[in-house]
């Protein structure tokens, strides 16, 4: 009788530390699930009326712009990397020049750099892209359109007790021959977590993607 009632509470105990492996198994996932859910949206996407002519082949990124502080070197050029190649990957153009090549050919040209200083002062002063300009910078960098990207948001936030990876961006699509903006869309993605902080640079990556997937082409 004894012997039975010990090899009964044996199996008990196997049965409770099975119960609480399968209950550490559903924690962990638990927590994997609700650290992949994301919130994202778009915040705007507008195109200009002549954009259904528009189909540019060749395209330059400029340098990314960061308003957050936490937008150092290697952040910034880890997400104009990323912007580079979403576009690359889309196929869309016979050829993308990303932020190194611009770098690279402004110090080579002095016409070309004097040209966009000029240019970038009156966009950024009184958001006006100068047409004459635009079209000297296409020509000197043989391209048809200017991308210009800006991260708006770049942090850790807690939004009623949820912690969430806040990541925004905007993007504004010029004609080189005209200086017209063809387009621009705003993109958030707000992705949840429990323990382990996200990558923002890799929420960054996504929100890229789901604005280029609205870029005119």
């Amino acid at each position: 009788m004894v012997f039975f009632l010990i090899k009964e509470c044996a199996l008990v105990k196997k049965g409770v530390k099975i119960m609480r492996k399968k209950l550490l198994l559903m924690f962990v996932l638990v927590i994997f699930v609700l650290t992949a859910i994301a919130c994202s949206g778009l915040r705007f996407s507008q195109l200009a009326s002549e954009a259904g002519d528009f189909h540019p082949k060749r395209v330059i990124i400029f340098p990314l712009e960061m308003v957050m502080p936490e937008g150092t070197k290697e952040v910034r050029a880890e997400v104009e990397k990323n912007i580079e190649g979403a576009l690359i990957e889309k196929k869309w153009f016979t050829f993308v020049a990303g932020t190194e090549n611009f770098n690279r050919q402004l110090l080579a040209n002095e016409e070309l750099n004097k040209a966009m200083t000029e240019y970038l002062a009156k966009l950024q002063t009184v958001n006006f892209s100068d047409p004459d300009l635009s079209k000297k910078i296409g020509e000197l960098f043989n391209v048809d359109a200017f991308l210009m990207a800006s991260v708006d948001s770049w942090d850790y936030i807690v939004v009623k007790d949820d912690k969430k990876a806040f990541v925004g961006m905007t993007m504004k699509l010029y004609e080189a021959s005209t200086g017209k903006l063809m387009w621009k869309a705003g993109y958030d993605i707000k992705e949840d977590y429990m323990l382990i902080k996200p990558d923002l640079t890799k929420v960054a990556r996504d929100v890229t993607r789901k604005l280029i997937a609205y870029m005119p082409h």
